[in-house]
């Protein structure tokens, strides 16, 4: 497989950098024994070769190149796992790679999701750990205020980044548990319920850290907690989540009134002596087999060959220079607060609040980024954002602006109304990438891949505008409003936002 070497490497760098994926060094070894353990019903059976498993190499090699050419190493990786199922089903046939589907399907665990896919995830954890670790410090009678991801103590703010630490350990086990579950000698019923109740363990165990935390600053004080902080890390919520696995395993054994000890139900057993009454099926090389070795041979001359584009970086104003006077409207700067600027890791950006008349002033933030890209930027969707910072979405539609357009073409934005308290907010945003307006983030990602394989070009930017609702007001009004705004300022995007 040296043509995958390069992706072999990408994935060793993710497992020794990234903790969530920490566990991804062991998935090959796990996968190699589970085939080993299959070795004695394979030497029974014949090698029949599929032309299938051809095409799945085919497949994999194609998806490889596309992500080298978009510079998106995890395709490579999910290509690799991909490439080396194929290969075993153009050698061995469906018959005899049935056995080892399971051993196969446990590569793609050493593979980290993707960034998008991750960050919605992550995000929707979040929350839930911080609600049910706040309904735990209230348990004791402490109080305690939740502003999204964000936990007030009093004596200190608990941030998203320590409140989301133990989750970090969901991917290792959740790997772990279908381990457990592949060994586990039980129907498939219970083997399910085991791998699936990882998450919400690892999240109510998180929780529970959580509420540690706030107790113990309510009764031993700030330095205190900072130490249990270090102590109490997200290792001990997955040991701890371990082991509630295993309590789980031990009470489904007995619902079900299962008489044979633990260690026979997850019984490591290895493959049986060969019974000499049985004979071994001669080996024949398939020319399946062949053909995959020479689709892998021609990747592999290909893929040394292959020049990737550096990427464009087409000019433009910087957006500290967007005027703050447009029409009527008069804008007052502002900056973000360092610890989002971490973590949007954004190149370029602009926050103001325009104001017109006597109105509520119109939030105008514009997020530009030079390159989306794995290890670099990437857009955050305020659908996932705003819940963090306390918001409650109460609507989200898309809406067309026929009488607003961008490159010709009417510009449709999300439209959503979002709650804190009291407090409600008209929000309109949208991507606006490379000559696009994209409404939907998964189509974004798929013209950020097409655009670096075809233009070389991966810079795009997030335009959000906002404008609270008055108790009693015409939302009509108000959207009008902000309506009239939006088709004043996006005519100046142009030189900002590149085509």
């Amino acid at each position: 497989m040296a043509a995958f070497a390069g992706d072999i490497q990408s994935l060793y760098h993710t497992w020794t950098s990234q903790e969530e994926y920490s566990h991804g060094i062991l998935i090959p070894f796990i996968s190699a024994f589970l085939i080993y353990q299959k070795s004695d019903r394979l030497q029974l059976l014949p090698f029949t070769g599929s032309w299938l498993g051809v095409g799945i190499v085919l497949f994999g090699v194609l998806l490889h190149l596309a992500g080298r050419m978009a510079v998106v190493s995890t395709l490579g990786q999910y290509a690799l796992v991909i490439a080396l199922a194929g290969l075993f089903l153009a050698l061995m046939g469906w018959q005899a790679f049935r056995l080892i589907i399971v051993a196969m399907a446990m590569l793609a665990f050493m593979v980290k999701l993707p960034t998008f896919i991750y960050h919605n995830l992550s995000s929707e954890l979040q929350l839930i750990s911080s609600q049910i670790g706040v309904w735990f410090i209230r348990l004791f009678d402490i109080s305690v205020y939740l502003e999204g991801n964000v936990i007030d103590l009093g004596a200190m703010k608990l941030q998203v980044v320590e409140a989301c630490n133990g989750l970090r350990y969901l991917f290792p086990l959740m790997a772990l548990s279908l381990i457990l579950a592949i060994f586990y000698k039980a129907s498939f019923w219970r083997k399910a319920l085991v791998f699936l109740s990882s998450m919400p363990i690892t999240v109510l165990m998180n929780s529970f850290r959580i509420g540690a935390i706030g107790v113990t600053v309510e009764y031993w004080g700030k330095e205190m907690a900072e130490g249990f902080l270090h102590d109490f890390e997200g290792w001990v919520v997955f040991m701890a989540a371990f082991l509630v696995i295993f309590a789980e395993i031990i009470l489904l054994n007995k619902l079900v009134g299962e008489k044979r000890p633990l260690a026979e139900v997850l019984s490591l057993e290895l493959p049986a002596r060969s019974d000499p009454a049985q004979q071994r099926q001669p080996r024949k090389i398939p020319y399946s087999f062949y053909a995959a070795l020479v689709v892998l041979a021609l990747f592999f001359a290909a893929s040394q060959n292959l020049k990737v584009g550096d990427t464009v970086h087409p000019a433009r104003t910087p957006l500290s220079q967007f005027p703050l006077a447009v029409g009527e409207w008069f804008g007052l700067p502002s900056r973000l607060d360092p610890v989002f600027l971490q973590e949007l890791q954004l190149d370029d950006y602009i926050v103001a609040d325009y104001r017109a008349g006597g109105g509520k002033p119109i939030n105008f933030y514009v997020a530009y980024y030079n390159v989306q890209a794995e290890g670099e930027g990437t857009i955050h969707s305020p659908r996932s954002c705003l819940p963090g910072s306390g918001w409650r979405i109460k609507t989200l539609t898309q809406q067309t602006l026929p009488d607003i357009q961008w490159s010709g073409t009417p510009v449709e934005v999300n439209r959503a109304i979002i709650a804190k308290d009291q407090q409600q907010v008209l929000v309109y945003y949208w991507l606006q990438q490379r000559g696009r307006v994209i409404t939907n983030e998964f189509m974004a990602k798929w013209w950020i891949f097409w655009d670096r394989i075809f233009r070389n070009r991966t810079d795009g930017a997030l335009v959000r505008v906002m404008v609270e609702i008055e108790p009693f007001a015409d939302i009509s009004v108000v959207e009008q409003r902000l309506q009239t705004f939006v088709a004043e300022t996006v005519p100046l995007l142009h030189k900002h936002i590149p085509d």
